[in-house]
């Protein structure tokens, strides 16, 4: 298995991304409550949304039904912290795709 960091800034955010050589669309949203993200094919169309980014596994556990190939991890630089805060995504907490 391979890990790496996408890189990320504490904006609400939108790019195309491959993964397992596949072509995605993310998109990562502030809500009330925290950071959410949304799952896309490169067209737009929605696999997954309003995933709560969270740590302590992959965000993508109820999907794996779709065989996606990977998977979606949130860790935080604090241990303590289970979410990323309003400002400090990708500065102090951190996404991950951990590819088979």
């Amino acid at each position: 298995m391979k890990g790496y960091e996408i890189p990320l800034s504490p904006d609400n955010q939108a790019f195309n991304i491959t993964l397992s050589n596949i072509t995605y669309k993310l998109q990562v949203q502030w809500r009330d409550f925290g950071w959410v993200l949304d799952l896309m094919d490169s067209s737009g169309g929605d696999i997954a949304k309003g995933i709560p980014m969270f740590t302590g596994g992959n965000l993508l556990s109820q999907l794996g039904y779709l065989n996606l190939g990977f998977a979606l991890e949130v860790a935080c630089d604090d241990v303590a912290q289970d979410y990323p805060t309003k400002t400090d995504l990708g500065l102090r907490s951190h996404l991950y795709v951990i590819t088979e």
